[in-house]
């Protein structure tokens, strides 16, 4: 490292990447931290978890992107802790000093204090929990192919997805698509038609920060799809055997959790004051309050907004956060005054299925096959580099022309991916 001034970056989601991405090539070294080594993008995540796409189409080595800025510093490693007052970053046996410092760090699955959900209902928030949830969800249909007890069988094709946000909605769409088309044929045994998807969300409707007329078509689309929606009955318990919503308990081994996140350690790290999700309360400037050189975005940021409501947590807000930040570090060190951080919301999109999106872009809606090739084209458009739009594209066409899931493969060993399941007495089978 050289004796410019270190900006240390931790997280390499979208606000993190953003930052770096700006600093690249500038008059600074940028040190960039995470326990991954790879950038994800976490919008398809769904994808992978339902076997249209595979990993490596939505992630990409955090090194290979900034291979040619000489500037850029990449440690895998995670951060334990930060000194304030000795601008200092821990982690583990390795202490890092900076100058600036920008806390990227996002958010992860919070059961709303019930911890010991996330055995049996995973969450949506990284590639190993991706494979996961794809493995279980293939597996379930391989195990009632084999097994004899027919209440085993209907248990095994329910599945529960919690949460009405676009992560449970794109998760119970693509579900349905699996169990209705693409595994249609695949069978002998079993028809995955008779699969079981229920949607449970507590309030009374679903995509709350959408208009109430997209939330209604979406309710329609699902059901149109063959999901099963519960408006306003909460999950009180989830167990190996099932879910209870609301007065009824629905057996089965297949629960996905998208109902809600928390930022964790951020408020123990800077003792600054955080919302109830965990969510640091910055300056105007996305500045730590009394520390005019340490910045917090993204998912970690609580940032006032309009109307009483906060910076959504979504990645067009995090690049444009991560964008700001960059240059208002370079304004700093020159001696340059910056405005505060104005965000300009880009509008909400989910897509529901095939030929099913919904779009709200400040005021103007869009829904039905128009939005959803709008949607299509928006994540494709935001894929980093040529390569992985162009593997996309081709993988979208061929699911869309033939109906087929390109990637359903079910690796590792499969105890691992089903050991919080009660046995179904059904031999083991090869993977797959």
């Amino acid at each position: 490292m050289s004796d410019r001034k270190r900006v240390v970056i931790v997280g390499a989601g979208f606000g993190g990447m953003s930052t770096a991405k700006k600093l690249a090539g500038k008059d600074v070294d940028v040190v960039l931290i995470d326990k991954h080594n790879h950038h994800l993008f976490q919008p398809l995540l769904y994808q992978v978890a339902t076997a249209d796409l595979s990993p490596a189409e939505i992630a990409w080595p955090i090194r290979s992107i900034f291979s040619r800025h000489q500037n850029v510093y990449v440690f895998m490693g995670e951060v334990t802790g930060l000194d304030l007052a000795n601008q200092r970053i821990l982690s583990g046996e390795r202490d890092l000093d900076y100058d600036y410092l920008v806390l990227a760090t996002g958010a992860v699955t919070s059961y709303f204090g019930n911890d010991g959900w996330a055995d049996v209902a995973p969450g949506l928030k990284n590639i190993t929990e991706a494979t996961d949830i794809r493995k279980s969800l293939l597996l379930a249909f391989e195990r009632a192919e084999n097994s004899e007890d027919e209440e085993q069988k209907r248990r095994l094709l329910n599945f529960v997805v919690v949460g009405g946000g676009p992560t449970g909605v794109e998760m119970a769409g693509a579900i349905a698509e699996l169990s209705k088309k693409a595994l249609s044929d695949d069978f002998r045994r079993i028809d995955p038609r008779d699969a079981r998807i229920i949607l449970a969300e507590g309030g009374d409707r679903l995509l709350g920060a959408f208009p109430e007329s997209l939330s209604d078509y979406t309710r329609k689309s699902l059901e149109y799809l063959g999901v099963e929606v519960r408006l306003g009955e909460a999950v009180s318990d989830i167990t190996e055997q099932g879910v209870q919503i609301g007065d009824d308990f629905i057996p089965t081994a297949n629960v996905i959790w998208g109902a809600g996140v928390t930022v964790p350690n951020l408020k123990d790290w800077t003792e600054k004051p955080a919302d109830k999700g965990g969510r640091i309360m910055v300056s105007g400037d996305l500045s730590l309050p009394d520390h005019d050189n340490v910045f917090v975005i993204g998912d970690a940021a609580h940032v006032p907004w309009r109307d009483g409501m906060t910076v959504p947590g979504i990645a067009p807000a995090a690049k444009q956060q991560g964008k700001y930040v960059a240059g208002r570090i370079i304004d700093h060190k020159e001696g340059r005054e910056t405005g505060d951080f104005e965000y300009s919301h880009a509008g909400n999109l989910a897509t529901i299925g095939r030929h099913r999106a919904v779009i709200d872009i400040n005021g103007f809606k869009l829904k039905g096959w128009l939005a959803w090739w709008f949607w299509g084209l928006a994540h494709i458009y935001f894929l980093i580099g040529l390569r992985a739009p162009a593997l996309v594209m081709v993988q979208w066409v061929w699911s869309y022309l033939f109906r087929k899931k390109g990637a359903r493969l079910i690796t590792g060993e499969e105890e691992s991916a089903a050991s919080h399941r009660p046995s179904d007495g059904v031999s083991p089978q090869s993977d797959h």
